[in-house]
């Protein structure tokens, strides 16, 4: 009986999908921390949110625009299932030799409401689909080779629009939000039109000599 061949990835694919699937898990996490930049005050979820920008961006421009979707839509599936494992372990008993500062820690960082974490779901899937959709329909355009123009230009709009989704999913009705909203998406903008253009050059460099090793 003869075995059925592995299918074949391109390199860059597959490294890239394993590092997408990790930063989707590790941006709620990372979420928890408020860092100040200069004048900027930003969670810092955002740095992971913004490699997820960057990985589809470069996985559209290698790929195409089809496969770069099914990395996001397949990215539900570990930010699903860590919400999920993440709810199992908050409601098993801890160990009585675990000490108590560090489990009202621990309860602190993981803990967090139903509607953050379908705010979370949502503004991932609208916003890295309206990435990859800007990303690629700019391609045709006049700034069609420029890819750090078409980068920052997809990484911008759609960080507003992650912003918007989120905060007001998650808070609107509970406090006012019109400051928070304000100064998350000053900072996101602008850390998007900074890193996102050389990060996805970089990465699409990097996809290209992956892909043409043997």
């Amino acid at each position: 009986m003869t075995e059925t061949p592995a299918p074949q990835y391109p390199r860059s694919l597959f490294s890239f999908a394993i590092f997408y699937g990790g930063m989707v898990c590790i941006a709620g996490v990372l979420a928890n921390k408020q860092v100040a930049l200069g004048p900027l005050a930003v969670e810092a979820g955002i740095f992971a949110f913004l490699m997820l920008v960057v990985t589809s961006s470069a996985v559209a421009e290698l790929h195409g625009r089809a496969t770069a979707n099914k990395l996001v839509s397949i990215g539900f599936v570990p930010l699903i299932f860590s919400i999920l494992l993440g709810i199992l372990v908050l409601a098993l008993p801890a160990s009585h030799d675990m000490p108590a500062d560090r489990l009202a820690a621990f309860n602190t960082v993981m803990g967090a409401t139903p509607r953050i974490w379908v705010a979370g779901i949502i503004a991932y899937g609208i916003s890295q689909f309206l990435n990859v959709t800007i990303f690629s329909a700019l391609r045709g355009s006049g700034a069609g080779r420029l890819i750090w123009l078409r980068a920052g230009i997809a990484g911008v709009l759609s960080q507003i629009v992650d912003t918007l989704l989120f905060i007001t999913i998650s808070f609107y009705g509970v406090f006012p939000i019109t400051d928070l909203l304000i100064g998350q998406m000053i900072a996101k903008v602008v850390l998007s039109a900074v890193l996102v253009p050389p990060l996805v050059t970089l990465l699409v460099v990097l996809g290209r000599r992956l892909d043409a090793r043997t």
